[in-house]
């Protein structure tokens, strides 16, 4: 029960978080942090696949994505069968969450929302992608008892969502440096401090963080490394034919005087 109940409020402000973040960090929250652009490592995006399914699919759609896709990262039926499909689920089904859409709208007012577009959509001009924002997010929880949930986020201050991955990445507290500026006192940023280790150490929390974020920026488009690849060859097509006209235009019109 206060497992689901920590889903839920995850759920909640997760709504809020995804919606609303990109324009606090556009009015001077931290700066993001540059995400690995990492969507050709097959490796890397099932691993962020599974992440997905088992940390974000639980209250969030990915409804123009289905499972049987994931076969264009590597991973065969079977083995998206055995490793990531839910007991009702079958391999051609959207990536459907498992909150009723009914009750999340009297639990929360509204549906969670889809997240198969967001690492596309979530951008603000001159802070980087909705990837980078992602990535920034997930990495910047830390412990704040005076909030509900006693989590609060550095790229979106006062986040109702708790850390639901604490148990991997650990407790820390952010460690500002008070400087004036312009006659004012304000904090600057300056690292973390570890107070409780997690499961994992935080190189490969940013490590686990970072195949996340490159499997929903693959998600949101899977084509656009097939796009890039054929775009590359178009454009070298069209280089050999400009030579190629080029120098038979000069054949054609070298005796004309």
């Amino acid at each position: 029960m206060k497992k689901l109940v920590f889903s839920l409020i995850a759920a909640a402000s997760l709504t809020v978080g995804l919606l609303a973040g990109p324009a606090h960090a556009s009015e001077g929250g931290i700066a993001w942090d540059k995400a690995p652009n990492k969507t050709n490592d097959l490796t890397s995006l099932q691993n962020g696949a599974k992440l997905f399914v088992n940390y974000c699919l639980n209250c969030h759609s990915a409804a123009f994505m289905r499972f049987n896709r994931l076969k264009d990262i590597g991973l065969s039926e079977q083995q998206i069968k055995d490793n990531l499909l839910f007991t009702t689920d079958k391999v051609g089904d959207t990536m459907k969450s498992a909150i009723d859409p009914k009750q999340a709208g009297v639990w929360f007012g509204a549906n969670p929302p889809d997240l198969t577009l967001v690492a596309r959509s979530r951008a603000a001009a001159g802070k980087g992608t909705g990837a980078d924002y992602l990535y920034t997010y997930m990495r910047t929880f830390y412990r704040d008892e005076t909030k509900p949930t006693g989590w609060n986020n550095l790229a979106f201050p006062n986040v109702g969502m708790p850390h639901v991955l604490w148990e991997v990445q650990g407790v820390r507290k952010p460690v500002f440096e008070e400087r004036l500026e312009h006659g004012h006192q304000v904090q600057i940023f300056k690292g973390w401090e570890q107070i409780a280790p997690g499961a994992m150490t935080s190189v490969q929390y940013d490590r686990a963080v970072g195949d996340l974020v490159n499997y929903m920026q693959w998600m949101s488009e899977p084509a656009q490394n097939t796009r890039v690849r054929v775009g590359v060859g178009v454009l070298i097509f069209l280089l050999i034919f400009t030579a190629i006209a080029w120098r038979l235009n000069a054949s054609f019109w070298k005796d004309v005087k």
